[in-house]
């Protein structure tokens, strides 16, 4: 087994973006260590864990989540092993039988920090070496097999053979399939980081919280909500409200956002994308910097405007005087 360290210019063009691979989401294990509830729906961050797994694996041209159909953000592939609760070998069975793409990415459906960088960088590891699949290592530098990518034709090919020898997949460990891979590592103790425990899911509730991932975990939260698909430059909308705010009024700020939101909206004809955010907001912040000019200027204005003050005459110095 390899480890996967890209390159910086790697890091900044083998992104996976032109892949076209397939996804399989294993969402239906019994979560016994949470007490049986249904854990893909356990909410962090304001977001069923299923929800997040699948914004993250959102470019697939095929997402597969093996588990009972429910509500999600965006349409998906229902499958299920046979007979349920089986084991993550006959879902991943069950689940690769819907796909067709070379490069298959499988992951659970309780990772909270998972992200489209993550399982870009998987896939990037993938297509760049010749092993079967490249998977995530955890904080203690532990396999986890489903946070990985894996060509396809591996997983069959090794599937088969434990179903010929075995007879069935149902209640097999993951490990007798990872173990006759050729794998590559991609360290990553974050988006490894998975939800088995409720002190799992109270300490990734905690680290969205914190002030350097809040702000991006709650754009994300929200775009999710509203079903938008935008990434535009969270700063330049931050810097327009601060100048609303510090050149106008402080109501100004969240008002003048959301119309620059609207007016990008309704550009090109409602297709308005990142860059009609970026034009709307340029404005805008323009805007807000000649009413603080105006502002700034009044006082010199007004003190050329009035008149100078007269010194009072003394007794001493008026002209009568004497």
């Amino acid at each position: 087994m390899t480890a996967y360290e890209p390159t910086s210019a790697q890091g900044a063009a083998d992104t996976g973006d032109d892949v076209v691979y397939d996804a399989v989401v294993l969402a239906g294990g019994g979560a016994r260590r949470l007490g049986g509830v249904d854990k893909p729906a356990v909410r962090v961050g304001g977001r069923a864990l299923l929800d997040r797994v699948l914004g993250a694996c959102a470019e697939a041209r095929t997402t597969v989540v093996v588990a009972d159909p429910r509500p999600t953000p965006r349409p998906v592939i229902w499958a299920r092993e046979d007979p349920p609760g089986g084991g993550p070998l006959a879902a991943l069975d069950a689940g690769l039988r819907h796909t067709t793409a070379e490069q298959v990415v499988v992951l659970s459906a309780d990772l909270p920090f998972l992200d489209q960088g993550t399982v870009r960088r998987l896939l990037a590891a993938l297509r760049t070496g010749g092993a079967d699949g490249a998977l995530l290592t955890d904080a203690d530098g532990r396999d986890q097999p489903l946070v990985a990518a894996y060509r396809a034709s591996a997983l069959r090919r090794e599937l088969a053979s434990l179903a010929d020898s075995g007879g069935r997949l149902t209640g097999l460990p993951l490990r007798r399939l990872t173990g006759a891979l050729d794998l590559t590592r991609v360290q990553d103790p974050v988006a490894s980081f998975d939800c088995d425990t409720w002190d799992d899911i109270a300490t990734a509730r905690a680290r969205i919280r914190e002030h350097g991932h809040v702000l991006d975990e709650w754009i994300s939260a929200v775009k999710d909500e509203l079903g938008i698909d935008l990434d535009v430059d969270t700063k330049v909308l931050l810097d327009l409200a601060r100048d609303a705010a510090h050149g106008v009024a402080r109501p100004a700020a969240p008002l003048t956002t959301f119309l620059v939101g609207y007016a990008a909206a309704q550009a090109k004809g409602g297709q308005g994308g990142p860059e009609a955010v970026a034009e709307a907001s340029r404005k805008a912040v323009a805007l807000a910097l000649r009413w603080a000019e105006e502002a700034a200027a009044e006082p010199d204005a007004a003190s050329a405007a009035k008149p100078a003050a007269t010194p009072d005459a003394t007794p001493d110095t008026r002209p009568d005087a004497g």
